[in-house]
């Protein structure tokens, strides 16, 4: 039964994305937590643009993906889950919770190395924060993460089902924690122990470089209580905090031909965690 859902494993995926992204879209417009200065027809085509060609690439470089990497490892006897044994829920369990691990450490070291850095800036010079800023990172990013993936995935043998779950909220948080959605305060707190929220994130996208190098999680927020980059809100107030980076302001880099050549253009500049000046100059823009 596993093996033939995995059959279905990109169409369960498809749905899902665009289900939640539909969903998502209609939470904005009705219970927008923030207003828009910088029009969606603006900033959307880019968007939906980057992540329609980062599926075909996905596609096309790793086939397979890493769902196929799980089959492969179970089949060979490969990787921690499939050498010792571990009762199937325990393993199912385990295996997400590790993988969400390893993407919000992959997540710090793209902020960490000024080289990733420059990849994934990309999705943090979004000069607004919505649903379709959770679909903007560079190609050459979703390939880096793809490969450490699929590596991760063979090193822990996480069964098949425990990747496809993982995959499915790995899409389905990333389109909710960066909505521009209203959650009652005494809720968004509740949740923040559970899963990461979008008022948790949102402090991640401001241009202040010590709050954008906070709040890496994308599911599970536990890892930055647990780590020391957790920061509860914005300095600035959620309503009146700038989204963003301090390089690329111009909405021109809002259009999908400018997004692509952006880890090319410019400084690495102030953002990466090793670069400690940003204390005081940077915070306004230096």
């Amino acid at each position: 039964m596993i093996d033939a859902m995995m059959q279905f494993e990109p169409w369960i995926r498809l749905s899902v994305f665009g289900g939640v992204l539909v969903a998502m879209v209609a939470w904005e417009f009705a219970s927008p937590r923030r207003r828009d200065d910088i029009p969606r027809l603006l900033r959307w085509p880019g968007n939906l643009g980057i992540v329609a060609i980062d599926t075909i690439i996905v596609r096309l470089l790793f086939p397979a993906a890493a769902v196929g990497v799980a089959l492969l490892a179970r089949d060979g006897g490969w990787g921690l889950f499939n050498m010792f044994p571990v009762p199937g829920w325990l393993a199912i369990l385990a295996a997400v919770v590790m993988l969400d691990f390893v993407i919000y450490l992959q997540h710090v070291l793209f902020h960490a190395v000024p080289g990733l850095w420059r990849l994934h800036r990309m999705h943090h010079a979004d000069l607004a924060f919505d649903t379709t800023t959770g679909l903007r990172f560079h190609p050459i990013e979703i390939i880096l993460s793809m490969a450490l993936k699929m590596a991760m995935v063979a090193a822990l043998g996480a069964p098949p089902v425990a990747v496809l779950i993982f995959e499915v909220l790995l899409n389905a948080t990333s389109l909710f924690n960066h909505g521009n959605v209203s959650l009652p305060p005494r809720l968004d707190r509740l949740l923040r122990w559970v899963v990461v929220t979008p008022d948790m994130h949102r402090v991640h996208h401001s241009w202040h470089p010590d709050e954008t190098n906070s709040n890496f999680g994308f599911n599970l927020p536990w890892w930055d209580r647990l780590l020391g980059t957790y920061q509860p809100q914005p300095r600035d107030g959620h309503d009146g905090m700038t989204i963003g980076i301090n390089l690329f302001r111009d909405p021109k880099w809002e259009r999908l031909d400018r997004m692509l050549i952006q880890p090319f253009v410019g400084p690495v500049h102030s953002y990466p965690i090793n670069r400690r000046e940003h204390q005081r100059g940077a915070e306004n823009g230096g």
